[in-house]
This record gives C-alpha cells, sequence and structure tokens, in this order.
C-alpha cells in the first residue's frame, strides 16, 4: 500500500511561494494593503513615541522643579494683587533655591509710533528681574540679556516670537521700538521659553526703566520659583500662604511642566485615533489578502485536483495554501514596518526629534500580519482542501 509523500517545512514553504511567484503583480498588490496598515499604525505609534522622548528630552534639561505664582481673583471674582514684598518672602522658604519676578505692565510694544493703538499684535510688555533667565530655563539667543546698567535706561530684549512678530531678525543699537511713548533700544532677542510661553510673546525692560518711563506700581504679576526636587509638592502648598499671607485664596500657583504633560497626553489621544485608522487600514489589508487566496482557490483548481490525484493529502493542500496567505502577509508587514519606521526617522529628524520606535511595536506588527494572514488564508486552504480530485479536474 503507497502511503503519501511527506513534506518538511521547507517543501511546504517552497510549495506555497511557487503561487505567489506565478502571479507576482496580485501578490504584491495585495501584500500593499497590509503594507500600508502597518505602516500607519508604527509611523503614527513611533512618531508618538519620539515626541515623547523630545518632551522627557527637554524636561529634563530643564527641569520639572519650577513653581509659577500669580494672583488670581477676589471674593467679587475681581482680579486680585500680590504684595511688593511677595518675592522677597516666597525667598525665604528653604527648600527654594531661586526666585523671580515680572510684572505685566499696561504699556504695549509697536514697530514704530505709527500704528494704531489697537493693533499691538498681543504682545506684552514685563519689567523683570535680571536673574529671570536663571529660573525660567532661558537663554539668549542674539544680543545681551539686561544688565545693572541697561536696566535703567530705555532698553529691551525681545521674547523669540515678539521679534518675529514685529520683524527684528537681530538686536542693533539703530534697531528700536514704541513702547508706551518711549523709543526702546533692542539690546537681546531670547530663544523659545517652553516652560514660560508668554515670555516668548513679551518685550522685556528693566525695574528702574519701567519704573521711570512707564509708571510701574512696583507690583509684581508672575513669581518664578525653582525649588529642590525632593520638595516641589511640599513648596507648592506653602507657595500661596507666603506670596500673600493676608488672602492665600487669591494666589494661583501651577507647575508649567503640567501643562507640558497635559500637551503630551491631547498628542496621545489624538495618536490613538490615528492608530484606530491604521487599524482599519491593516483590516482592509486583510480582506485583500482573503481576497486574493480565494480567487488563486478558483483559479487553481486543475492544480489542487492534479496533486490530489498523484496522492496530496487534504493536509498538504490545506498546508500549501495556508503558507501562501502567510508569506504574502508577512512581506507585506515586513514591507510596512520598514516604511514605517522610515517616516518616524525622517519626520523626527526633521523636528530634531530623537527617534525611538519602540522594538513591540515593529514585533507586534509582524505578529498582526502574521494572525491576519492566518485567519485570511483559513477558509480559502480548507476549501481547497475539500476539493475531491474528480470534481477539481472536471471543473477545469
Amino acid at each position: 500500500m503507497l502511503r503519501p509523500a511527506r513534506l518538511g517545512p521547507p517543501d511546504v514553504l517552497r510549495v506555497g511561494a511557487t503561487g505567489l511567484r506565478t502571479r507576482p503583480l496580485r501578490a504584491v498588490l495585495s501584500a500593499l494593503g497590509i503594507a500600508i496598515g502597518i505602516a500607519a499604525m508604527v509611523a503614527v505609534v513611533g512618531i508618538s513615541s519620539s515626541s515623547r522622548a523630545e518632551l522627557d528630552r527637554t524636561l529634563s534639561a530643564l527641569g520639572t522643579n519650577l513653581l509659577r505664582v500669580a494672583p488670581g481673583t477676589d471674593l467679587f471674582g475681581e482680579a486680585a494683587s500680590l504684595p511688593p514684598e511677595s518675592v522677597d518672602m516666597v525667598r525665604r522658604i528653604a527648600p527654594v533655591e531661586t526666585a523671580t519676578s515680572v510684572a505685566l505692565l499696561k504699556a504695549k510694544a509697536y514697530r514704530t509710533d505709527l500704528i494704531p493703538a489697537g493693533e499691538s499684535g498681543g504682545i506684552g510688555v514685563y519689567a523683570t528681574d535680571l536673574d529671570l533667565l536663571e529660573s525660567i530655563g532661558g537663554s539668549v539667543g542674539q544680543g545681551e540679556w539686561l544688565s545693572e546698567a541697561t536696566a535703567q535706561y530705555p532698553a529691551v530684549v525681545l521674547g523669540h516670537a515678539t521679534a518675529e512678530r514685529l520683524g527684528i531678525s537681530a538686536p542693533d543699537p539703530a534697531i528700536e521700538v514704541w513702547i508706551g511713548g518711549q523709543w526702546f533700544t533692542v539690546v537681546g532677542i531670547l530663544d523659545p521659553v517652553p516652560l514660560a510661553p508668554e515670555i516668548d510673546l513679551g518685550a522685556l525692560v528693566g525695574r528702574e526703566a519701567a519704573a521711570q518711563y512707564l509708571d510701574w506700581d512696583e507690583l509684581p504679576t508672575t513669581i518664578y520659583t525653582r525649588t529642590r526636587e525632593d520638595a516641589v509638592e511640599q513648596v507648592r502648598s506653602v507657595l500661596g500662604p507666603t506670596a500673600n499671607p493676608q488672602a492665600p485664596n487669591e494666589v494661583d500657583v501651577s507647575r508649567p511642566s503640567d501643562a507640558l504633560a497635559a500637551q503630551q497626553a491631547t498628542d496621545e489621544a489624538f495618536t490613538g485615533l490615528l492608530v484606530g485608522l491604521g487599524a482599519v487600514a491593516l483590516l482592509v489589508g486583510g480582506i485583500g489578502v482573503a481576497n486574493t487566496m480565494v480567487i488563486s482557490v478558483l483559479e487553481r483548481r486543475a492544480e489542487i485536483g492534479l496533486r490530489r490525484s498523484l496522492g496530496a493529502t487534504r493536509g498538504q493542500i490545506r498546508g500549501q495554501f495556508l503558507v501562501e496567505s502567510l508569506v504574502l502577509s508577512l512581506m507585506g508587514g515586513a514591507a510596512g514596518v520598514l516604511i514605517g519606521v522610515g517616516i518616524t526617522a525622517g519626520y523626527a529628524t526633521s523636528q530634531g526629534w530623537p527617534v525611538a520606535v519602540p522594538p513591540l511595536v515593529a514585533a507586534g506588527g509582524l505578529v498582526a500580519t502574521l494572525a491576519i494572514g492566518a485567519i485570511a488564508g483559513l477558509y480559502p486552504a480548507v476549501r481547497a482542501a475539500r476539493m475531491a480530485p474528480t470534481e477539481a479536474l472536471a471543473a477545469v
């Protein structure tokens, strides 16, 4: 009695790949659907991870120990104010390393004195302490920061966004801006300040110049403090009563790094939506593979009947078509992972971010394609295996 020939895994793989080689265009188009879905998922998760890595790097450089103190509202809903001595009182808190303040003035900044008063472009003018940059993690991009000398005269340092909005690319003794009916010379332009974005759209002048030229009442509107990393929450709980002992409930205390974390959480929610769209694309790709395999079974009935008549078992026929589906899906999945990683690397590099693609995402993409290939190929494989040799040959 003759026994059916046994096919080892290499033989099954070779026989399964033969069907794909005979119809290369159809195989490529079917694999493309899988590739698009996997590429979308890998790219979205990779870009999100790269953005999160950039946020972590930014917070590591800037620190999460910056606290912001600002006046809130009183019992009648009116704007409150901080007492003049609030900065000195905050500095007396033991874990506080630095404390500095700014005051938002009523004056507005303009490129020339011919611009209507109502068209200020949202630029705020701030009276500032000289140690501001140390506390907020800022730096001067061009020119120089205010000094003991320039803080007494009509000199101004522009925030990064302010300089762009006013069309000033570099500081120069000949470049002036119109502030509160007075010309101020631009001596410096700041780099972006992630933890104090209000400074980016600000024009900063010295305390003495603000009092002399801009009628400043010497009340601070924002206090920035740096504390020991291990005492942030303890300091946060006492900042209100310390800054304004008579009305601690009229003081708002915030942590700027929390705003960045909240922004990241919003980005992650959007990422979840995009991953869902990638999953839909992956499902469409799986349907394409199933369709390809069903058509392949119908077109290859003669081959199936011939192999069955020569002794191939149902299990071997089933294994052949299942392997075809798996190989087809794996090709698409591998291409999708490579495309997704390439998109992530290109976008992250263009933004100056570190490239971060979680290995589990790439591995998960390949596992997902194999699962889809198995599901998509299961019915066609079973259908091919159920064909009787005479039925398959008679249908030709």
